[in-house]
């Protein structure tokens, strides 16, 4: 989780939570947090390994779970022209501040996440480790 904090704090300029206490007290808020907190690796098609209670919540998965699943099939398939907005985006800054999208729980649940920060987590050497994002914004959706 050192790499998701130290990134977030390079691309964000500012602490993902504050900094209280030791290392295993800084885990508990991101684990406790009220916001959705969520990454994934660098397979060829991403696999989540890590999600909070938050998270978990809203996408209605256990952590074992949950770290199974390929981060592509948490969200409904994006536009072509989404998609490339979104991956310049990121190419250019390394993150993105703003990212809304529809998301979708194991049990068919659509929500839409607003104001969602994603970012290319990297260590202080360059080395890419994947993505991770969080939201404090998400709004249930009707089913379809």
């Amino acid at each position: 989780m050192a790499i998701v904090l130290d990134s977030y704090q390079r691309h964000f300029n500012e602490p993902l939570v504050p900094a209280k206490g030791d290392f295993n007290t800084v885990l508990e808020a991101l684990w406790e947090a009220d916001f959705a907190l969520l990454s994934h690796g660098t397979e060829s098609d991403p696999v989540f390994n890590f999600g909070n209670i938050t998270a978990l919540k809203l996408f209605e998965m256990e952590f074992k779970d949950f770290t199974c699943l390929p981060s592509r099939k948490s969200a409904e398939e994006i536009t072509q022209q989404e998609r490339k907005r979104l991956l310049e985006e990121v190419s250019k800054n390394g993150c993105i501040r703003n990212y809304a999208g529809i998301r979708i729980s194991s049990s068919g649940k659509r929500f839409y996440i607003e104001n969602a920060r994603v970012w290319n987590l990297i260590d202080e050497g360059g080395r890419y480790y994947g993505q991770a994002a969080m939201f404090r914004s998400w709004k249930n959706m009707e089913q379809p």
